[in-house]
């Protein structure tokens, strides 16, 4: 197999990373980890920036409050759809700060408000902890609570790595049980969507290109999923009926082939989507903007791709309403 192309920022950033002394991601305990993750935010992201409103919410969950923040670039806005967001970090680390950042670049490029959920983390909360956090605040915010301050009309989910997996996690709980409004768009960016399988990619970048085969298995020993139950390996389950999807991967990334996979499996559901594939670049590139200045590009590109599917999609469910209505 020949070298993998590598972007020069790319490969600026490793040499960098990997001589870094320490320990590793796998080997802290997870409030360590959490305080190094969070620590590192602001060498690795751009800042949030200038936005209308950002607001701490709280909300209903099946164990107690959930936290989560909503951007926007608006003060006011008509009725539309409203984004879900789902952070990365393996189910064990990240939060509502570490992502903040792609939040509000997600809010100002899409012009939709994003809510980012603080699920609950592994180990302290093992699965299906998060996913049921998820599904529960994605319904609390399609009955268009007042703090979020507008009408929604449609869900839009997304998320990243375990927040991808999250993401279809959710789209598959609200398809079978619907919420009080559809959700008409899925955008899992490097999601782990099959745990359950080997994939090429694993093999191939599983050591040096930041996320490496044992904080994976960190993660997944933390985290203990079912892996033959699908709200722990979506790629298991019927993906029929499932909301067009924007499906991101990374091409240096252990887990790249797991998003290509759900991908072609949507395409043989005869579900709507569109791929992109990030070459040269690495998993978690969403929050590297600044680290990594071709993330940028990277995440400019898939919000650019996503804005469209959106716009169609909202613009079915008018129609649709409407010709019930006449009806």
């Amino acid at each position: 197999m020949t070298d993998p192309y590598v972007r020069p920022d790319v490969a600026a950033f490793l040499q960098y990373l990997n001589a870094m002394p320490g320990p590793r991601t796998h080997e802290m305990e997870a409030p360590a980890a959490r305080a190094v993750y969070r620590a590192t935010k602001d060498l690795a992201d751009l800042p949030v920036g200038d936005l209308a409103r950002i607001v701490e919410l709280s909300i209903p969950g099946p164990a107690g409050p959930i936290p989560a923040r909503l951007f926007d670039q608006r003060d006011t806005r008509p009725p539309g759809p409203a984004v879900v967001f789902f952070h990365g970090g393996g189910f064990v680390i990240g939060d509502l700060d570490t992502h903040a950042g792609a939040c509000a670049e997600m809010a100002r490029l899409l012009d939709l408000p994003v809510i980012a959920v603080d699920y609950r983390l592994a180990p302290e909360h093992r699965w299906p902890a998060a996913p049921d956090d998820c599904e529960a605040a994605a319904r609390w915010i399609a009955t268009s609570p007042a703090e979020i301050g507008c009408t929604v009309t449609s869900l839009v989910i997304a998320g990243d790595s375990a927040g991808g997996t999250l993401t279809i996690v959710t789209a598959i709980d609200l398809r079978d049980r619907p919420a009080a409004v559809p959700v008409i768009a899925q955008a899992p960016i490097y999601p782990a969507a099959d745990w359950g399988a080997t994939y090429p990619s694993y093999e191939q970048f599983g050591q040096g290109f930041l996320l490496t085969r044992e904080s994976m298995n960190w993660f997944a020993d933390a985290y203990a999923a079912d892996l033959g139950h699908a709200r722990g390996s979506p790629l298991r389950a019927d993906l029929h009926g499932l909301p067009p999807a924007v499906v991101v991967t990374a091409g240096l990334d252990p887990i790249r082939d797991q998003g290509r996979a759900y991908a072609a499996r949507l395409i043989e559901a005869g579900v709507a989507v569109t791929y992109r594939e990030a070459t040269g670049t690495i998993h978690g590139f969403l929050t590297l903007r600044k680290a990594v200045p071709s993330a940028a590009g990277d995440v400019a590109g898939l919000l650019a791709a996503l804005k469209p599917v959106i716009a169609e999609a909202e613009a079915a469910r008018v129609m649709a309403q409407a010709a019930g209505a006449a009806a």
